[in-house]
């Protein structure tokens, strides 16, 4: 992924605000999918989705774009204890995530939909309404497929290009 002075440029402005605040610096604790921690795993999510919009030429609300992949996971706590919070988390988290992005930051219509929608297909009846949405949901399945496939690289039948 190759982007340019000036795309590293917007991307930092778009991205600061969040990425400075404390509760969104916290999101380093917690594991995401065994290699990676949730804020690199959203970072990660907002720099592809960005890169693949430019590379691609789509006329999306960038800014939008990158702001709502860097919150859709910010929800702030271990998952895997399933002692913070209710219900199953694939399907929970959303919702958490768009209520510490609302009480935290503003939040427009794009960055709220991106959020809460992430998880389509599997919450079936929560799809994404915008273009932006699509793709961060797009890009989140492939980087937590590549952080897993990274946690068993070493098993001799992951095929070469999964690495």
């Amino acid at each position: 992924m190759r982007l340019s002075d000036q795309e590293r440029a917007y991307f930092k402005a778009c991205s600061d605000e969040l990425l400075e605040h404390h509760l969104v610096q916290s999101m380093s604790r917690y594991e995401q999918h065994g290699t990676t921690n949730r804020l690199d795993h959203s970072v990660q999510v907002a720099q592809y989705s960005y890169w693949v919009s430019k590379k691609l030429k789509l006329n999306l609300d960038q800014k939008s774009l990158i702001r709502g992949a860097l919150l859709h996971d910010f929800f702030l706590y271990d998952w895997r204890t399933g002692t913070d919070h209710e219900g199953a988390h694939a399907f929970t988290h959303p919702e958490t995530a768009l209520s510490n992005a609302i009480e935290h930051f503003e939040i427009n219509e794009k960055e709220a939909d991106i959020i809460l929608n992430h998880m389509w297909p599997l919450t079936i009846t929560k799809m994404p309404s915008c273009k932006e949405s699509f793709l961060v949901s797009a890009i989140d399945k492939y980087c937590s497929l590549k952080e897993n496939f990274n946690r068993v690289k070493k098993v001799k039948w992951i095929p070469q290009f999964a690495k």
